[in-house]
């Protein structure tokens, strides 16, 4: 047996190292490495409570929105507020801008590229792959970055600027949406969608939104397996095995998403585990962080986050990462794209995995048919606008007391817990999607989602960042500075 360290990664946001145990050829074990404390947590205590505003947008430089969303939710019940209409659909919008553009941003910068590397040189396609992938140069990569570029303008108007957008706040939106914009935000909208049907399907989004079952999606794709870079992923998924790679836990996390004027998400909360085919509800009171395997104190066990303690201790035995192993219910999970999929019932995601379980293929799937699905839902948002109505509700908050925010970023569940005490934050925790995705083992030893998805990935001869393990990790598009905020 050889031990084998991979990282950094190149196209991953964040610092990221992976030891690989291998033997015959296969991984047999892996340990995932946040390698960067950053210390938000410890920089929020003290502070009041409107602070967080400010300051957890930029714990990240590419879902800052996602933060702010989550703080405000927080500190919305801490203090009992409920957002108007006008405000909830302009967080759902700038929301749904940020995370689109991530998803985009994934498939064409962080997870194609791949498919251009010299081990793939002997392949018939591989010529097509650098023409539409090759990093800064494809065709279809300069395509899409001339896309999310004009995509981001959005957040110009609805919330002032990206990142960092201060104009989310616990009673809604501070900036108001006008007539006239939200007829300009509607046509940035559809020329995005209109990218999307061109470039990426090469078919109208009603047409993605129709398929029912993995039938559905393969006989679309027998129709011109050379239109649109989505067809081409798929011809790679039997090419490469790539669904039967890295698979996950089978159990999936899903706070839920885009609250509606009913109360309801569009995306909605729960627990899909696969094995079963059933879905569970989500109870975030068995949601624990196990820091035995961190660099951090660990004293007292595993913990709920309103209870959490982060403290470094970077000399601790047995520790190989920053990041805490978070748990619900003691098992491991997996969140993000598929998660949501997955809990809301799409019934090609919940096919697909039922055949192929959460793998390389089935994670890219959600990813971007989730962008099919919620730009639709946007137009809804925006026609549904009444600019002459409020957009925020100002309130108090209390000197005492404690709130969570649960909300879903792109890569999967977010959430935020603070304690008030005297008019300042005494605890605030954070558990982002990275978190439980890339976690490490945890006090029973069970692997986090990551460590166990590479056991038997293959690694060939001679290579030093295999070329499946990179497929592996990209495909839960992980970020690693919200990782260990």
């Amino acid at each position: 047996m050889s031990r084998l360290l991979v990282g950094p990664f190149n196209r991953v946001e964040g610092d990221l190292e992976v030891a690989l145990d291998v033997q015959a050829g296969r991984v047999v074990s892996a340990q995932v490495n946040a390698t960067m404390y950053r210390g938000f947590e410890q920089m929020l205590q003290g502070k009041a409570p409107h602070d967080a505003l400010v300051l957890v947008p930029r714990i990240c430089g590419i879902c800052s929105v996602s933060q702010s969303v989550a703080a405000a939710k927080a500190l919305a019940d801490l203090g009992g507020i409920t957002p108007p209409p006008n405000g909830q659909a302009t967080t759902n919008l700038m929301l749904a801008t940020e995370n689109l553009a991530d998803h985009l941003t994934h498939f064409y910068l962080f997870f194609m590229p791949d498919f251009c590397r010299p081990v793939y040189a002997d392949h018939p396609w591989h010529a097509e792959a650098q023409r539409r992938f090759a990093p800064n140069s494809g065709e279809q990569v300069r395509a899409a970055t001339a896309a999310r570029q004009r995509w981001f303008t959005l957040l110009g108007t609805l919330g002032g600027k990206w990142p960092h957008t201060q104009s989310i706040e616990p009673g809604g939106s501070s900036r108001a949406i006008d007539a006239a914009e939200r007829v300009r935000l509607l046509a940035k909208v559809r020329e995005f969608r209109a990218f999307l049907e061109r470039q990426l399907f090469a078919a109208p989004l009603e047409t993605v939104l129709a398929w029912r079952t993995e039938e559905d999606l393969w006989a679309w794709h027998a129709q011109d397996p050379l239109a649109g870079d989505f067809r081409f992923f798929l011809s790679r998924v039997h090419d490469l095995s790539l669904h039967g790679a890295g698979r996950g836990p089978g159990r999936y996390l899903s706070y839920g998403t885009y609250p509606q004027a009913d109360g309801r998400c569009a995306l909605p909360a729960g627990v899909w585990h696969a094995d079963l085919d059933t879905l569970l509800p989500l109870d975030a009171t068995r949601i624990t962080e196990d820091a035995t395997h961190a660099w951090l104190a660990d004293a007292g066990g595993a913990r709920h986050p309103w209870q959490g303690v982060t403290r470094p201790d970077a000399d601790k035995t047995g520790a190989y990462t920053w990041n805490k192993a978070p748990r619900l219910a003691g098992a491991v999970v997996e969140t993000g794209a598929i998660a949501r999929q997955l809990v809301s019932g799409w019934p090609l995601v919940r096919d697909a995995v039922a055949r192929h379980g959460g793998t390389v293929y089935t994670r890219v799937l959600a990813r971007v048919l989730e962008l099919a699905r919620v730009v639709p839902l946007m137009e809804d948002w925006l026609r549904g606008l009444r600019p002459t109505e409020a957009f925020c509700v100002s309130a108090r908050l209390p000197d005492e007391g404690q709130g969570v925010g649960l909300s879903e970023a792109a890569r999967g569940s977010l959430g935020h817990w603070l304690v008030v005490h005297q008019g300042r934050l005494a605890n605030y925790q954070i558990v982002a999607p990275t978190s439980w995705n890339f976690s490490p083992r945890d006090a029973a030893g069970t692997p986090g989602a990551l460590e166990a998805a590479l056991v038997g990935a293959e690694v060939r001869a001679g290579e030093a960042t295999p070329v499946a393990v990179q497929h592996i990790v990209r495909s839960f598009d992980p970020c690693m500075v919200c990782t260990v905020h």
